[in-house]
């Protein structure tokens, strides 16, 4: 299966990288094609700036565009800033939330993930889910965002910059049935 991670925080070294680090790890187990699309090189215009235009794509849009297009899983994953995504995730989905880039949105499965240094995660779960299902039914896409979400508490603690566990078990196991339960459902939606 083709699999994008969107880590969606533009800082580096992030909490948010060292959790799609982690995800990549564990699904590379399974054989999976995954890709992981780093936003500390983020460059789409905020809506002031511009619109990202189909036929002039930086690199990183390409790149994203390119690999969240031929997914039938995406991950999308945001740190919490005082209770919201990143504002680079909530760009994206200005900017490409459009009948031109609709493809970015139809036929697969998305999975959210909310990252924090402390106890968070939850609220840009439920943010990104609302917008993503509003994107879905706006675009009229066939796609699904996965009912199982997951909340990475204290991640700093938990995983190293590579993505290592130096936590606890019931972190991991919480990750892996977060992956899992993604995964079911995106082999059952692409049948």
């Amino acid at each position: 299966m083709n699999i994008c991670i969107l880590s969606g925080s533009p800082l580096k070294n992030s909490s948010t990288h060292r959790f799609c680090k982690r995800l990549k790890q564990i699904l590379e187990q399974s054989g999976h094609d995954i890709h992981i699309v780093n936003f500390e090189h983020y460059d789409i215009p905020f809506l002031n700036q511009g619109m990202v235009k189909p036929d002039e794509l930086t690199h990183f849009q390409h790149e994203l565009i390119e690999h969240v297009n031929t997914s039938e899983l995406v991950f999308v994953c945001s740190p919490e800033y005082n209770w919201m995504p990143s504002a680079e995730l909530v760009n994206m989905f200005h900017q490409l939330g459009s009948k031109t880039f609709k493809s970015f949105f139809d036929n697969k499965v998305f999975a959210v993930a909310g990252i924090s240094s402390g106890k968070g995660g939850k609220m840009p779960c439920i943010q990104m889910t609302y917008v993503l299902n509003k994107l879905i039914n706006f675009l009229d896409c066939n796609s699904l965002v996965s009912s199982r979400n997951f909340e990475s508490h204290f991640t700093q603690k938990e995983l190293d910059e590579d993505g290592n566990l130096i936590g606890n078990d019931v972190y991991d196991k919480g990750v892996n049935g977060f992956l899992e339960f993604a995964l079911r459902v995106a082999e059952r939606w692409n049948k």
